[in-house]
């Protein structure tokens, strides 16, 4: 793959975010107000997912789909329940500020970063395993986004 394919999925990930901030500001049918709470979990747990796969990444932390040179092969911490924490974090996290905000058109949004992150990581997967051989097992031991389930 390309840095010129990288920086694209780098750019469409910029206008999702955008999309996150601007979604709540458009006029549009509002979700009901009695989402909020549970729109308030899900924004905290996707911050405390994000952050714990941040941190734990650390240094071999890459915003390309291609890893760092000098990364190394994280499988522990959140790690070792999840192999996107970040993307799922950003994912709850979207999902919950749209609830909170009760916005349908960013519920939408939130649908569309979930689909953008799945293409994404399948992607990048392939350079992962191409780096790293222990990760083809790891593949079949740790589910994408979600434990236990996706």
């Amino acid at each position: 793959m390309s840095i010129a394919r990288s920086r694209i999925w780098f750019a469409v990930q910029f206008l999702l975010f955008s999309a996150i901030l601007v979604a709540p500001l458009i006029p549009q049918p509002r979700l009901p107000a009695w989402l909020r709470p549970i729109g308030s979990v899900a924004l905290v747990g996707g911050i405390v997912v994000a952050v714990r796969g941040y941190k734990t990444l650390g240094t071999s932390h890459s915003p390309w789909t291609t890893p760092m040179e000098t990364g190394t092969f994280v499988s522990t911490g959140i790690y070792s329940r999840i192999r996107h924490p970040i993307y799922a974090g950003w994912i709850l996290g979207t999902l919950g500020l749209e609830l909170v905000a009760r916005s349908s058109l960013g519920i939408g949004v939130a649908v569309a970063l979930l689909v953008f992150y799945d293409f994404r990581t399948r992607e990048e997967e392939r350079w992962l395993v191409a780096k790293y051989p222990a990760y083809r097992a790891y593949v079949t031991t740790v589910n994408r986004f979600i434990p236990f389930v996706y």
